[in-house]
């Protein structure tokens, strides 16, 4: 059992760190742990949690900026934001229900280390993409500070997003700073029932091209929409296609009228008021239509056009179970258990038809045994190990988490 650091302070982190640093000794970084059986085991001789880094330091309401300590929990930062009407924008998905975590356990700092997003990133973008400013220790127990309070356009390397996605391999953050955006006036579902993939991701595309601006474009298989547990919606053994729309209420409802117009080829539309809408996309942003289970979960990225195809060409290999977000360009794919997470079938797919996969839910043996990000082409695994060389020299943070070699 590895030692369980828990640093209240900057420089009590900077000095467990350079201890570390100073012995080659691996250390596992976490928040709260709830992302912690995503990745390739850690082996730590030493454990940092960042859960008594907490409280929000900054929020300012009209510049629609906020900084909060690493370890606040994301559940703190949201209740505070909504006593403003404003919200993040990139609706942080949570993975608690589908990996067995805690629902509702992740911290602010464990959502931008991983660059988790939800279904509105099609119209806000990802975490990264707010992420304005970080302090943080990084393996050479040095403290830094990127960024700032606004938003500049500068030339040369966004190191700042660069440590978003980046798992802790380069760095403990200690603080984020990060954009937020009001809360809509109004929301409303348009929602297709029984279509089949390849008219689903042709609706979504038809939808996203239009100028109503779709904030949340999904389509889930029969199988997987026949476990939602909204009340409104009676799914009928079908698959559910769904558009969100947000704005001022008669913006909303102009263009609600106008989608359906433009879609009525592809059959009756049903219809979720602000209510269901929010309970709707609630349910889908903790990913409780796939509830953790035996069964692998594989998250791939791709072109929406090309997602159908590359479903059904994983589908000849074996059973699957898709939700669909982004309009197509993200799949969450639930497959059999097997020792070796399906992963040469699943790569050989996405290598033919484009995309990339990361493994999400697998047993520790399993995601020991094989690659659960994406392998590095060779140009971006020069420039992967020449920052991990520059953040952690010595390759003490969160080591083999991401690759098994870095």
């Amino acid at each position: 059992m590895s030692d369980l650091q828990r640093p209240g302070a900057d420089w009590e982190l900077q000095f467990v760190i350079a201890g570390c640093a100073e012995k080659r000794m691996p250390v596992e970084i976490v928040g709260s742990g709830s992302k912690r059986g995503i990745g390739r085991p850690v082996d730590g001789a030493v454990t940092i949690t960042t859960a008594s880094l907490r409280g929000i330091s900054l929020y300012e309401p009209n510049e629609l900026v906020m900084s909060a300590r690493a370890g606040t929990p994301l559940s703190q930062v949201e209740s505070e934001l909504a006593t403003r009407g404003q919200m993040l924008p990139f609706e942080p998905i949570d993975l608690g229900p589908a990996t067995g975590a805690a629902h509702g356990a992740q911290t602010i700092g464990g959502v931008f280390a991983t660059n988790m997003s939800g279904a509105r990133r099609i119209q806000c973008g990802a975490a990264r993409d707010h992420l304005i400013g970080v302090k943080g220790v990084n393996g050479r127990a040095e403290l830094f500070q990127l960024g700032g309070r606004v938003m500049k356009n500068v030339t040369g390397y966004d190191v700042t997003r660069g440590l978003a996605g980046s798992w802790g391999t380069l760095a403990v953050m200690t603080e984020v700073t990060f954009k937020v955006i009001p809360w809509p006036e109004t929301a409303a579902t348009v929602i297709y029932l029984g279509l089949p993939d390849d008219l689903a991701i042709e609706l979504l595309s038809t939808a996203l091209a239009l100028p109503v601006e779709v904030s949340g474009a999904i389509h889930l298989q029969a199988p997987v929409a026949a476990r939602l547990g909204h009340p409104g919606l009676r799914t009928m053994g079908k698959s559910v296609t769904a558009l969100r729309l947000e704005n001022f209420s008669s913006a909303v409802a102009g263009r609600k009228q106008h989608l359906k117009e433009m879609l009525k080829v592809y059959g009756k539309a049903l219809e979720l008021d602000h209510r269901e809408s929010l309970e709707f996309w609630g349910e889908l942003r903790r990913l409780s239509v796939m509830p953790n289970r035996p069964s692998l979960l594989w998250r791939i990225s791709t072109k929406p056009t090309t997602a159908p195809k590359l479903v059904a060409a994983i589908k000849r290999y074996m059973p699957v179970e898709v939700y669909y977000d982004w309009g197509g360009a993200l799949i969450w794919l639930e497959v059999p258990a097997a020792d070796d997470a399906s992963t040469a079938e699943i790569r050989r797919v996405t290598a033919i038809h484009g995309g990339h996969a990361t493994l999400i839910r697998a047993e520790p043996a399993v995601r020991a045994a094989v690659e659960v990000f994406q392998p590095l082409d060779p140009g971006l695994e020069r420039l992967t190990r020449g920052l991990k060389a520059a953040f952690d020299p010595a390759g003490i943070l969160n080591p083999g988490r991401m690759y098994a070699n870095l």
